[in-house]
This record gives structure tokens, sequence and C-alpha cells, in this order.
């Protein structure tokens, strides 16, 4: 589903050239679910701004479904981004003036469905993940897990084929960040492909595998077997 191989990403300014990846490559396939753990500045999320195609690489191949995206034009790019990838965010990035269903449903106002399926996909999606009687809430009359599932429904209505995750669990409560986790991992389990960059341990510990990075580039990578860790690749 992903491939990439040998992926740089160079910041210039007129006095400064920084790094931020370097001659990065993994493969993600359908049905993975992958995190992404480092300290900060480690490139974690600059590489899933180039994977969601909100970014672009200096350096290196970028394939999607097959579609090479390194060097793409911007039309070809955002096409790709609405059909295929969903995101969810750490700040949940919600409209406020907008009603929940409003948020959740504007993806499709977007990719011009018709309303009366905009309709029928909103209600379908908010009886999934528990979020029905808040349909009429606005944002800031919901807890913070509300918000974030409120979040999972707008990245899920077009059906996605990849899901971004960012730090889905860096501003809940541990209670609240157990159920997005678990909710990610039910979504998982019906075969959705998800990559989530995390700080937490116990977070990865619901993903497939776990990518360490520093520096721009991947430490390693190791299988995630409930609570047994094995190491199956290691790169300097």
């Amino acid at each position: 589903m992903i491939k990439i191989e040998k992926l740089s990403k160079i910041f210039r300014t007129e006095e400064v050239e920084t790094r931020a990846l370097s001659e990065i490559s993994l493969k993600i396939n359908q049905g993975d679910f992958v995190s992404i753990m480092g300290p900060s500045g480690s490139g974690k999320s600059t590489l899933l701004n180039i994977i969601g195609l909100l970014d672009s690489a200096s350096g290196g191949s970028y394939k999607l479904l097959d579609q090479e995206m390194a060097g793409a034009k911007e039309k070809v790019k955002s096409k790709a981004r609405k059909e295929n990838i969903g995101f969810i965010f750490q700040n949940f990035n919600l409209i406020d003036e907008l009603s929940v269903f409003d948020n959740i449903e504007l993806p499709l106002i977007y990719n011009h469905v018709p309303a009366s399926d905009r309709k029928k996909k909103v209600n379908e999606i908010a009886a999934k993940l528990g979020i029905s009687h808040r349909l009429k809430h606005f944002p800031q009359q919901l807890s913070g897990g509300q918000q974030q599932r409120v979040a999972v429904a707008r990245a899920l209505i077009n059906d996605p084929k990849i899901i971004l995750a960012d730090e889905p669990t860096g501003n809940l409560d541990s209670k609240n960040g157990n159920e997005v986790m678990e909710l990610l991992t039910d979504l998982h389990a019906n075969g959705a492909t998800i990559l989530m960059v995390t700080h937490s341990d116990y977070d990865a510990s619901f993903s497939q595998k776990t990518i360490l990075m520093k520096d721009g580039v991947v430490l390693s990578e190791k299988l995630n077997h409930r609570n047994v860790d094995v190491l199956v690749t290691s790169k300097n």
C-alpha cells in the first residue's frame, strides 16, 4: 500500500540547512497497524505529513497504491489524499462553530456527495462510534474523548484506505485515551490500515509493529506480540 525508498526531507533557510529525514525506507501493507516512535525532532511528524501528502519530500520515492507521489503535482496529491487518507490529529482539529454532524459531514461536501447520502453516512458512522446522541452538540460541549470520536468519525466518513493518526491520545486523560486506542484496535480488526505517531509505549503496544526513529533515520523495527517484543530489523 505504501512503499518508501531513500526518502529525504531538507528544510532550508538563508543561513541553515536542516535534514529532517535522511534516506528513509519502509513498507506498509494493507491491513497493517504500525506505530512510529522517537524523541521530539526525530522526523516522525515530518514523515507522517509526507505520507499524508501534506508536505513534499526533497528526494527519494514515495508510492501510494503503486502511484508515485514524490514530485507529483498538487492536483494529483489532493485527489489521492481525498480518496485514500483519513487523518486523526492530537488537537482534534474540529471547527467550533459547526455542530458534530456538520464537522463529520465536511469531507463528504468536499467530495461532492449528495445531501441525502451525506445524512445517511453521517448517521451510520455516528451510530458505529456511539455519538449519535451528540450530533446536534458543538465540540466545546463534548469531553475530550467524545471530541476525538468525532474526529475519528470525520476521518472515516470517506472510507479511507489508510488512517494516519498523529498522537491521537496526546490531549486525553488515561480513560479517554484508552477508549480511543480500543477504537483504533477495533477499526484495525475490521480491516483498517493504520499508521500512528506516538510518544506512548502503551499506545504503541496496541499496534502490530513499532518503528523507532531518531535524527531523521529509522533505528529499528520491532514486532509487538502483546507484551512481547521481537526485534526483526535493526539499522544504523
